[in-house]
């Protein structure tokens, strides 16, 4: 029976923490695809891919994830950028990539 529940709660864990994932990944993808709109730079694969994952100390004093993703993006289609964003949970912290008048 204790292994049982024991079972239960390490399934929830990997639930949560896919859910968690699966979020921070959306808020990601709407936030590359908003800064390519906003820079007016073709968005290319209408995607981001999960470029690292690190523990950080939040304000209240416990860990938090912070995640980082890339997307690619290009200016005139035949070119190829990548542009790089950290999230600490659902809050944008760190941003590299296209912005507005900065063509090659």
């Amino acid at each position: 029976m204790p292994s049982l529940i024991l079972l239960m709660i390490a399934g929830a864990a990997v639930a949560a923490w896919w859910n968690a994932s699966r979020a921070a990944a959306e808020r990601a993808e709407a936030l590359g695809r908003d800064a390519c709109a906003a820079a007016d730079v073709q968005w290319l694969d209408q995607s981001v891919h999960a470029a690292g994952l690190r523990l950080y100390r939040r304000e209240d004093g416990w860990l938090g994830l912070e995640r980082s993703f890339r997307f690619d993006y290009s200016y005139d289609g035949y070119d190829r950028h990548h542009g790089r964003m950290v999230l600490r949970g659902d809050r944008l912290v760190g941003f590299v990539g296209p912005s507005r008048g900065a063509r090659d």
